[in-house]
């Protein structure tokens, strides 16, 4: 998202990997480009353990957590525009009090980033205010034996939160405004509903990779409407890029689908792609089109999913019992292939 790069580009495969502030951010893009736009990103950084690092990419104001998460949502390290101090306010409200006053304060166009660490563990039980999953024990063993509904409460706080940054904003702010809400990876094992616990969040399995996406606001005049076109992480460089005003449709691994916010007929992917490193320097990585998707992981095992018949990947269509592929599927699985060698070649 913020280079419109695959990860293979920038060596940012896993936790912990270090952006190169040699890459180009979003934010400097917007800079480079003349865009006239303001920019923030507030909340949770993770690229870097340098309270400077926002700042080097281009941030003009950054303000929120550079690590990865929380020992404690009342308890943690602030760190804004390179300083780092003590923070005993929730971070959701915190980071939503932030993005009051910094978007209060722009007298020119702005893109915000607000990057909320919740849902993120450690699950706990938010402000009773902000959620209305009724009374829930707060003890560590009732969290731990049943953390279902206290990661339903720590989401619910985020909506609530948001729902407080829109309400400030007067109407003509609103309607000025496009918001885009994304999910950055699946849901924790812990929790996770539907899919197999080893295949949601840090698995390229579509519980790991399918997040969900919500734009509203100006200028988006499909309401209500769900889309099912094949759309990237990364293609949300060039689609920021052209909602500031840029004129290129495409950029690095990035390609927009600003056109899909007002017709159903835009010309879109024919392929997505992802990937996440492994700590022994391999790599799983996958790719699908609309209805098959190819997974290589780094051990070599492979995987090939008909996600038309069962979205939920099962069976794999290379598992013996499973074999030879008919002339359909194995059209597709030689497709699939040559366009992931070409990504990654």
């Amino acid at each position: 998202m913020l280079t419109g790069k695959y990860g293979l580009r920038t060596n940012v495969l896993q936790v912990e990997d270090v952006m190169s502030i040699s890459e180009t951010s979003l934010q400097k893009h917007l800079d480079n480009t003349n865009s006239g736009y303001s920019h923030a990103v507030i909340g949770k950084w993770h690229l870097s353990t340098d309270p400077s690092h926002p700042t080097n990419m281009g941030v003009s104001y950054y303000a929120g957590l550079i690590n990865g998460g929380v020992q404690s949502y009342t308890n943690w390290n602030f760190t804004e525009n390179g300083a780092t101090s003590s923070s005993n306010e929730y971070t959701t409200t915190k980071f939503t009090d932030l993005a009051i006053d910094w978007v209060d304060q722009q007298t020119q166009p702005w893109f915000l980033w607000l990057a909320y660490n919740a849902p993120h563990t450690p699950f706990h039980l938010p402000p009773n205010n902000l959620h209305s999953q009724g009374s829930l024990p707060s003890d560590q063993a009732s969290i731990d034996a049943n953390p279902l509904p206290y990661y339903l409460a720590m989401i619910e706080a985020m909506d609530t939160e948001i729902g407080r940054l829109i309400a400030s904003m007067s109407e003509a702010e609103r309607d000025n405004t496009v918001i885009i809400f994304i999910g950055d990876n699946g849901t924790p094992n812990q929790v996770v509903q539907e899919y197999a616990s080893q295949r949601a969040k840090g698995s390229v399995y579509q519980g790991g990779v399918n997040v969900p996406m919500i734009i509203s606001g100006k200028d988006v005049t499909r309401i209500n409407a769900i889309e099912d076109a094949l759309i990237n992480t990364t293609d949300l460089f060039a689609t920021i890029s052209e909602l500031a005003g840029n004129t290129t449709p495409q950029i690095n691994d990035s390609k927009s689908f600003k056109d899909l916010l007002t017709s159903s007929n835009a010309e879109t992917r024919d392929y997505i792609y992802t990937e996440i490193g492994n700590d022994d320097g391999t790599t799983n990585y996958t790719i699908r089109d609309a209805t098959h998707k190819y997974i290589s992981f780094g051990n070599t095992n492979e995987a090939f999913y008909n996600l038309s018949n069962n979205p939920l990947e099962n069976p794999n269509l290379l598992n013996a019992n499973q074999l030879p592929l008919n002339i359909s599927d194995s059209v597709i699985k030689d497709e699939l292939i040559a366009e992931l060698n070409s990504i990654r070649n």
